[in-house]
């Protein structure tokens, strides 16, 4: 158990529940089952016969299974089919455990593990029956090597020490919300007698997770609080007023309103924790450059953490023409308030990387845009006040506490993320971060157009897409075309890997250099076009970046290198190839790179898949909404929120096995107001021992040191 499914103890075993529960009187659908996956069927025998094969050397034993709803072939081979061949007689109902084959096109389980339910002889037959005596059979989550009825065997065996199981909820809530005791739901959720039995244990075992998950975060959060920090005011007639003062535009009442909660911050005395959400374009980075500004004015210095060299370029090319003047420091035509913008990246030559090192140790930097290069031990800061981190689930946990580690007093912290997420998995993810969002456009930006082109039902609509982008091109405008691959023989495993995976689909991804030629050939003929991908030489994506930015360059044909940062207002629009193979998120935040300027954006979404797969159905809900918090709940939703909670995480044991972060919104932000309430009484939790207990199993020692990291 421990070796296949990570359950070490007893209560690691309770806590395995179980996935669905088939019903004595009704048959699971065999109709549906999926192809190459470890299932757990209860059915009955329709019919059983021997074959003699090679010439009478061989036989095979094969029965055939119904539930009414389909049938499911079994077979056996060899020596093996003794057994069940007197076990198997028609009419007999069982349990059947197998990986879902395919052979004659007819669907099949080959020398499945069965368990027989009734019927059958002797006592191995009537335990059966007896073990399985409740209306509600469980199905566990189980592995080829552990069936679903030996994990519940095991269940059985550890059931009574149920009884003795720690109740983390405190009693007060537990009542005053009317749950079940824990030992109750462990049994009723194991051994239900009836549906409502499943329910209420849910309901208790729902609240369990939330709870603990929140109480884990509020006492983050609560430590923090106890922290020290220097506070950050802004001076006035300062830097920050002197930018403000040349701004060619007002801010948004939303860039506004999340200033004030980041100033309000940068003036307490314990480190700022602030999760900034917005859309793309919304103006996070505006919001971002004013707090750091506010913090050169208090003597601190700020750093900008970027996920890619492509994007901290570009942010210190924005910044430093943002400011204009303000920016050169020390130098002729330089303003009296003005600072040092320095960047660092793991690519600069020798002698400019010594200057921006030096700049940063003796303070005359005050705001650094790097990669990982700024985490190196080598880098040391005069005064470190404030940590921005661009695109936050591109960042190791690790790597944000080495930056932290920087400062004589850890420094504040600003988070940015231009992937909108729900409420809900914000809490639950970030709980530890107070989140503000910004959820209005800037004016000027225009709206983008999106459909969805159906590459193989109606290849005349690809044409048209090209056209479209001639069209644009004509108009003085410039476009991408996104590819899920580069190509050329370098490719990547991954890439060998996926196109081994599609199989099925009878071809690899699109790729970036064929599209870029069969497109420089065909129907973008005469146009510039460029390509972009990740492996080029830093310089060389530097390069074609720049020179798409100063309108060189027609049409950039890239990989998802563009999806976060880049900002060119004259590219209007995006043609997405393969774009079922990207997920709902990514397609939103690569639109984002069109329509920032004046002109209106188009972003066509190129697919060969089906009119009626899922995939499609993706693509037609990114085409219907602008709204990436809308967008984020339909991929949860389609995703689960497994990896959600596990990558951002991994801290909190991939984790939730009753709980679903989109259903369950309100039990999550009753839970955190709860937990809120009980830690800032009693933050080290002295008057509940048990809720101690469950905190302490679900974070053991490196998940609590991972928490601590942030």
């Amino acid at each position: 158990m421990a070796e296949h499914l990570d359950l070490h103890t007893v209560g690691d075993l309770l806590h395995h529940y179980p996935r669905r529960y088939a019903e004595r009187g009704e048959l699971t659908t065999l109709s549906d089952l999926p192809l190459d996956e470890h299932v757990t069927v209860v059915a009955q025998v329709a019919s059983a016969r021997v074959l003699k094969f090679n010439g009478g050397r061989g036989q095979r034993l094969e029965v055939t299974i119904t539930d009414g709803s389909g049938q499911l072939q079994l077979v056996f081979f060899g020596r093996g089919i003794h057994k069940p061949h007197q076990d198997l007689l028609p009419g007999t109902r069982a349990m059947f455990a197998g990986k879902v084959s395919a052979f004659n096109r007819k669907l099949q389980l080959a020398h499945p593990a069965y368990q027989l339910l009734r019927g059958g002889s002797g006592a191995e037959a009537e335990d059966a029956v007896e073990s399985w005596a409740g209306a509600l059979i469980p199905i566990y989550p189980a592995t080829a090597k552990l069936e679903s009825w030996k994990i519940a065997k095991a269940v059985d065996a550890v059931l009574p020490s149920a009884q003795d199981a720690v109740d983390p909820l405190p009693p007060s809530l537990r009542q005053g919300r009317r749950l079940v005791p824990l030992p109750e739901a462990l049994l009723k959720i194991h051994r239900p007698h009836s549906k409502e039995d499943v329910a209420a244990a849910k309901d208790r075992l729902k609240w369990d997770e939330a709870f603990v998950l929140q109480v884990a975060l509020a006492r983050r959060r609560f430590a923090e609080t106890q922290l020290p920090a220097a506070p950050r005011r802004p001076t006035e007639d300062g830097l920050l007023d002197a930018f403000d003062a040349k701004l060619p535009f007002t801010l948004t009442d939303g860039q506004q309103r999340v200033s004030k909660e980041i100033f309000d911050d940068l003036a307490t005395e314990h480190p700022m924790h602030r999760l900034l959400q917005g859309e793309v374009g919304s103006g996070k980075t505006m919001v971002a450059l004013r707090a750091m500004l506010a913090v050169v004015d208090a003597e601190g210095q700020a750093a900008m953490l970027a996920p890619t060299e492509v994007l901290a370029q570009q942010h210190h090319r924005s910044i430093t023409e943002m400011m204009g003047e303000l920016a050169e420091s020390g130098m002729l035509g330089g303003s009296e308030h003005a600072t040092k913008i320095v960047l660092l990246t793991g690519s600069m030559g020798a002698a400019a990387r010594r200057q921006a090192l030096l700049d940063l140790a003796t303070g005359e930097a005050g705001i650094v845009i790097g990669t990982h290069a700024l985490i190196e031990d080598k880098v040391q800061f005069h005064d470190l006040g404030l940590v921005v981190v661009d695109e936050q689930h591109r960042f190791g946990v690790e790597q944000r506490d080495a930056l932290r580690g920087k400062g004589k007093q850890p420094p504040h912290l600003l988070v940015m993320t231009a992937t909108p997420i729900p409420r809900t998995v914000a809490m639950t993810v970030f709980g530890d971060l107070e989140t503000s969002v910004l959820d209005q456009l800037p004016a000027g930006r225009s709206p983008i157009a999106t459909h969805v082109v159906p590459a193989a039902d109606k290849p005349h609509f690809l044409a048209r897409a090209w056209e479209r982008v001639r069209e644009e091109v004509e108009n003085g405008h410039q476009a991408y075309v996104v590819c899920p691959r580069i190509g050329d023989d370098l490719d990547d495993k991954s890439a060998k890997k996926k196109s081994a995976e599609d199989e099925a689909e009878k071809r690899p991804p699109l790729a970036v250099v064929e599209v870029a030629e069969q497109l420089t050939a065909g129907p973008l003929k005469g146009l510039r076009v460029e390509v972009l991908h990740g492996r080029m030489a830093p310089e060389d994506k530097d390069a074609v970046m720049r020179a798409f930015a100063a309108g060189e360059v027609d049409v950039l044909v890239a990989t998802t290198v563009i999806e976060v940062g880049v900002n060119v207002p004259n590219a209007t629009a995006m043609v997405i190839m393969d774009a079922d193979r990207f997920g709902v998120s990514q397609l939103h935040q690569l639109r984002g790179r069109v329509g920032r300027g004046s002109a209106p954006g188009l972003c066509l979404l190129v697919s060969e898949m089906p009119e009626a797969s899922p995939a499609r159905a993706r693509l037609g809900a990114v085409a219907a909404t602008l709204d990436g918090f809308e967008l984020s709940r339909i991929d949860l939703e389609q995703r689960r929120e497994g990896d959600v909670l596990g990558q951002a995480q991994s801290g909190v044991r991939s984790s939730l096995r009753v709980l679903a972060v989109i259903d369950d919104e309100e039990i999550i932000a009753e839970a955190r107001e709860e937990a809120v309430r009980i830690v800032s009484a009693d933050p080290e939790l002295t008057g509940l021992p048990a809720l101690r207990t469950a905190l302490d199993a679900l974070l053991d020692k490196d998940r609590e040191e991972y928490l601590d990291k942030g």
